[in-house]
């Protein structure tokens, strides 16, 4: 009987491998194959973003991110307790979180670590605990210009800025290879490359590292000098469109964006509108110019420093008496520029201001940009005629304005703006005549010396033409008497510009509020920093003789 059992065992036992052997083979191959091999991503790094000139503005770095297989972390106390230890994490928390997703496959423990933690965690055995290769984003500059890189998310995904606008295009596609794994889920082998990895093409900005990082320090020391809310400073290439630079304040770090708050992350420059004040006054008279509403010698009386339009009445410092039209932006007359304005059509006025760019996009393309407001001429009653001559009832972005500005820089044409390299610039359109724009740089030239409001804004070694502004906050429908924005708007070298810089200062608190006290230094500093920086050579002007550098506009 004992041996008739034993056969019998033998019998069963035979009869079972033949059936996993021979009968069932490839249904437990494959079972096998399910536990032990597995389709894994191989991570692909997003394209680099560069300056102009090749310098890096955003990187990605390989880092690791640590995962657990819940089940069998569990069942090994001693690689969750040295995983705590390293991670930084309470063990009992650690443990609970495993606990509550014992049913899942895969847990993210802690994302984007270091080589080095890697190596610590290596150390012990670290059963049910493994790591995977990925990309984190690095960006050099900081938060000098982080604003117009923007960031993008632990997943490496764009959600600010240049980041978020080209994400598509940054993107890499991961590949995919099959790997075996042991119990413990750790890769022993790699089998079989099914899929390569597609890195994410690089991209070129127009923005120059340097004339970026003057503009920042510079607007950085403005905005502590006069206890400053906020600030913007724009440079555009008078060429081509390209932005050269755009800085922000407040700023924020994106490699260390815990405490960035959204009042630091969006970029001022394309999404806070403000009213232009006095810097709208140069479309106006060519408006006035090209109109033949007015000309150059034409002489407006603005006796006896203030006007009354239907119940508004505007007002000057003083009583300029009678002017030319190149006074009236040299001393920045309200009265002079609402007499200006009346000689003209509504359909006049807001033609030229809407042909130069005022209530639209820019076309660069930046997420979040914003158009401003410019009501159509349809709307305007006659006091708002007046107010508009001055830079009130409209709206507008730092951006906005110096796309404006360089339509007078380059002759009357208008340009896209652009912030990716352009080597081949898309041809502008004519807006404004040559012959206007070239007098309005002229006046604006008088409007930078020691006869005009912007007298600040000279430089030692160039020339410049523009604009002052201060403009009165608006909130709940009422204007502030105690809050402000100062503005400079101008070009440089006078003659012949290369560069349109803008600058926008919210909220001064200290050392005055007006555009020629605010704005208007920052400009001279920017200004002949980046003319410097762009190889351009000095005019070598007599301090004594530069308000006479240009020849004067003279009456016909």
């Amino acid at each position: 009987m004992l041996l008739m059992v034993i056969i019998a065992v033998f019998c069963l036992l035979f009869l079972r491998a033949v059936q996993l052997q021979l009968l069932h083979a490839d249904f437990y191959h494959q079972a096998g194959s399910e536990r032990h091999l597995r389709t894994v991503s191989i991570p692909a790094h997003r394209g680099s973003i560069t300056d102009r000139y090749g310098e890096a503005l955003a990187i990605s770095t390989p880092v690791y991110s640590i995962w657990a297989h819940p089940k069998t972390a569990l069942a090994n106390p001693n690689a969750i307790a040295h995983t705590a230890k390293v991670l930084g994490i309470n063990h009992k928390k650690l443990t609970k979180k495993l606990r509550d997703r014992k049913d899942k496959q895969f847990v993210y423990l802690r994302r984007h670590v270091f080589p080095n933690v890697v190596q610590e965690l290596q150390q012990k055995s670290t059963a049910g605990i493994s790591t995977v290769r990925e990309y984190r984003r690095y960006y050099p500059d900081g938060e000098i210009s982080s604003h117009i890189v923007g960031l993008t998310n632990i997943d490496d995904q764009g959600i600010e800025g240049i980041e978020f606008a080209y994400d598509e295009w940054l993107q890499g596609v991961p590949g995919k290879k099959r790997v075996l794994r042991d119990g413990n889920g750790t890769i022993v082998s790699n089998i079989e490359l099914i899929q390569e990895p597609h890195h994410g093409k690089d991209l070129q900005l127009s923005i120059d590292k340097r004339i970026q990082y003057l503009t920042y320090r510079e607007l950085k020391r403005t905005i502590a000098l006069h206890e400053a809310q906020a600030g913007s400073v724009v440079i555009l290439s008078v060429d081509s469109g390209e932005v050269l630079a755009m800085a922000n304040l407040p700023s924020f770090n994106p490699n260390d964006r815990m405490d960035a708050k959204y009042e630091a992350i969006r970029n001022r420059a394309i999404t806070d509108v403000f009213e232009p004040g006095s810097t709208i006054k140069p479309f106006l008279i060519a408006a006035a110019l090209d109109s033949g509403a007015v000309k150059v010698g034409s002489r407006i009386n603005t006796s006896p420093g203030y006007f009354n339009v239907r119940g508004l009445q505007v007002s000057d410092n003083k009583n300029h008496g009678v002017m030319d039209i190149q006074a009236i932006l040299a001393k920045s007359s309200n009265v002079g520029a609402v007499r200006v304005a009346l000689k003209m059509s509504e359909e006049e006025v807001w033609n030229q201001y809407q042909a130069v760019g005022f209530g639209q996009l820019t076309g660069s393309g930046f997420p979040g940009e914003r158009a401003g407001k410019l009501d159509n001429y349809t709307q305007w009653n006659e006091a708002q005629r007046a107010t508009l001559a001055y830079g009130y009832g409209l709206s507008g972005t730092t951006l906005q304005l110096a796309r404006a500005y360089s339509v007078i820089a380059r002759d009357g044409v208008l340009l896209p703006t652009s912030f990716i390299a352009n080597n081949d610039p898309v041809p502008g359109y004519r807006v404004m005549s040559a012959n206007t724009a070239k007098q309005l740089r002229s006046m604006l030239h008088h409007v930078v010396s020691k006869q005009g409001t912007a007298h600040r804004a000279m430089m030692e070694s160039y020339t410049a033409a523009g604009k002052t502004g201060t403009s009165r906050k608006l909130e709940k429908g009422e204007y502030l008497d105690d809050q402000h924005v100062s503005l400079f708007a101008g070009m440089a070298p006078a003659k012949q510009p290369r560069i349109v810089v803008v600058v926008v200062i919210d909220r001064p608190t200290k050392g005055g509020y007006y555009g020629g006290d605010v704005a208007a230094p920052l400009f001279s500093r920017i200004t002949d920093g980046t003319l410097r920086l762009l190889n351009v050579p000095p005019e070598h002007v007599d301090p004594a003789k530069r308000g006479l550098l240009m020849t004067e506009v003279k009456p016909k």
